[in-house]
């Protein structure tokens, strides 16, 4: 469910006109719903309602300020994956106490930079981390809670791109060496074992993958103990999917992941971590565009917008699929015609959708992105000196612009042209 519906022929975020955000900030825009957010990250918390549990959000889904300091409001803790990500979690508000530092390739710096600002626990994903993590706190007199990522060798049956739970992705330990490796974190100064992590994947649509990796947790976390290990938290990652495409069958409820939690590790007294970004932010946001031209090719015509891959990579990255819809709403029944919905950068994969039917659309008529809140506006970019994207919130009946497009003044600005040239 998400707030953007139609009144009064029109396209609303919650009870704010899409025509008014793009009259007076311009598009392309990202325009996200505050009541979405909040009853997608309400229903986390009631899945887990039954246990101990902090719901730490995936930063790296949309890491705009203010919806950092929402959810940190709600209660949320956060999930970070760079040194940038921990600073705009602090920025928001965020306790260190209530952030994970998950990665692959933490640096020294960023280490110490969260150890010195305070950290829930390190996610460490290899032996050579375990080291230097070891050596950065010892150093620094303190002694840092660490969970290990387990790779259970789980297929999450998820795009390639996204999928992290398989014994040829890049991330955590091979589960069958995890004992040899929580025995030399257990030895090592500085760093004090407190749980397992694992996360498999994104945009995972069947709930059997998790229950797969789970039962591996949980015989992992039994075997552990009884090695003497005081495990007392498991990170179960995140992931959960979205519906991109209306009137399909609908992923799996956070209510109904959280049942599978709770029957797979629900027996061993821990405290539950999960991390879930794209299913609290992916719906609650919608990009904003509008139309340049028509233009009539042959065998096939182009809707040609003002926003491009560069403000929304997924289709062009993943292959992703976004519902694109007209603002103005249109009767039932309205003909429709097949056209390419594509962009102005100079790339022939600048192209959101082939062949999708929509009404006819004017010059200058809005349409919307549905379900682009998350790896949207966070992975946007210059690209072809196209100024970035900006950001609005909306709340009830009112909206604020919470990252302004830069001027392409501004945008040059950054550069610098050294004296000698």
């Amino acid at each position: 469910m998400d707030h953007f519906t139609y009144r009064d022929g029109a396209l609303n975020a919650e009870e704010v006109p899409l025509a008014r955000i793009a009259a007076e900030v311009g598009t392309p825009v990202y325009v996200y719903s505050a009541a979405t957010l909040t009853r997608h990250f309400n229903l986390f918390r009631e899945a887990l309602a039954w246990t101990p549990h902090l719901v730490c959000y995936a930063v790296k889904a949309n890491s705009n300020l203010a919806v950092l300091r929402l959810l940190g409001g709600l209660g949320a803790g956060m999930d970070v994956v760079s040194g940038g990500e921990y600073a705009r979690a602090v920025a928001a508000g965020v306790p260190g106490e209530r952030i994970v530092f998950s990665g692959v390739g933490k640096t020294r710096d960023e280490m110490a930079r969260a150890i010195a600002g305070g950290i829930r626990q390190f996610n460490v994903e290899s032996e050579p981390e375990l080291a230097v993590l070891s050596e950065v706190a010892a150093a620094m007199g303190a002694e840092v809670p660490i969970a290990v990522r387990v790779n259970p060798d789980v297929d999450a049956r998820t795009h390639a791109k996204i999928a992290t739970g398989k014994s040829e992705n890049k991330f955590g330990i091979p589960i069958a060496r995890a004992r040899e490796v929580y025995a030399q974190a257990a030895r090592l100064p500085g760093l004090r074992v407190v749980g397992i992590d694992m996360h498999i994947g994104s945009q995972l649509t069947d709930l059997a993958p998790y229950r797969q990796a789970y039962g591996k947790m949980a015989d992992l976390c039994r075997v552990l103990r009884a090695d003497g290990h005081a495990i007392s938290r498991l990170d179960m990652g995140g992931g959960l999917g979205i519906p991109y495409r209306r009137g399909n069958e609908a992923p799996p409820l956070p209510l109904e992941y959280g049942q599978v939690i709770r029957e797979t590790v629900g027996d061993l007294d821990c405290e539950i971590e999960i991390e879930p970004g794209r299913n609290i932010v992916g719906n609650a946001g919608v990009l904003l565009a509008s139309v340049i031209f028509l233009k009539r090719g042959e065998g096939r015509d182009f809707l040609i917008l003002d926003a491009a891959m560069n403000d929304l990579i997924r289709p062009a990255m993943y292959d992703a699929h976004h519902d694109i819809v007209p603002v103005a709403e249109r009767p039932p029944g309205a003909a429709v015609a097949p056209v390419d919905v594509v962009g102005p950068v100079c790339e022939s994969g600048d192209t959101f959708a082939r062949g999708v039917e929509l009404p006819g659309l004017e010059a200058g008529e809005l349409v919307a992105f549905r379900s682009a809140g998350a790896y949207g506006a966070v992975m946007a970019s210059e690209y072809n000196s196209r100024p970035l994207v900006p950001e609005v919130l909306v709340s009830g009946d009112r909206y604020a612009v919470i990252r302004a497009r830069p001027t392409i003044e501004e945008m040059l600005g950054r550069d610098r042209i050294p004296d000698w040239l």
